[in-house]
């Protein structure tokens, strides 16, 4: 760092600032959001802080839908979806994509989960989307929390994901191949 240092100051006029600056291996470091993959030739992906800042800004979105309806929800969630995958959409390793994808839609469907708050309203939901009758009653008076319940199987098939995509859900690996094919 010190080698460094002196080169950048006396050969390039440059100061280096301290708290931001490190010598490290690339994929050990992040640069405005991308890191590196270990590979011989390395791939473009989202670093994790990005990844947590992401959530960190989508949770009170999907806090304050509770009493809201389900598709301005997740039309206020598209919008921040869209350009967060603009911005990054020279990654080359997508399993970041496809986890915020599955983590969204959970959330999504732990928010209904929350919206239908008594059991003899989530037997009924549950039966109206297709479960049948001692499942969704099962299902419903199981005690489990909210999160739980949105990855268990009877959330997965009452709320598919081609019915939240009906709402309006932008996918983020769609949008991503949406963006390459047509840059």
């Amino acid at each position: 760092m010190a080698s460094l240092e002196r080169f950048l100051g006396q050969r390039l006029r440059l100061r280096v600032n301290r708290a931001k600056s490190a010598v490290a291996r690339p994929w050990a470091r992040k640069f405005l959001g991308y890191t590196v993959t270990v590979h011989r030739e390395p791939k473009l992906k989202v670093a994790p802080q990005a990844i947590q800042r992401l959530k960190g800004h989508l949770r009170p979105i999907l806090r304050r839908g509770r009493g809201r309806s389900l598709v301005g929800v997740v039309g206020e969630l598209s919008r921040v979806v869209r350009g967060w995958v603009a911005y990054f959409r020279k990654v080359e390793v997508l399993a970041s994509f496809e986890a915020l994808d599955a983590w969204i839609r959970r959330k999504l469907r732990m928010l209904l989960w929350r919206q239908w708050k008594r059991p003899r309203t989530r037997v009924r939901e549950l039966c109206r989307r297709g479960l049948d009758a001692a499942r969704a009653a099962a299902s419903a008076y199981n005690g489990r929390g909210p999160w739980w319940n949105a990855g268990a199987s009877h959330m997965n098939q009452a709320v598919p994901t081609r019915w939240l995509r009906r709402m309006g859900l932008v996918s983020l690996l769609e949008e991503h191949w949406r963006l390459k094919s047509t840059s």
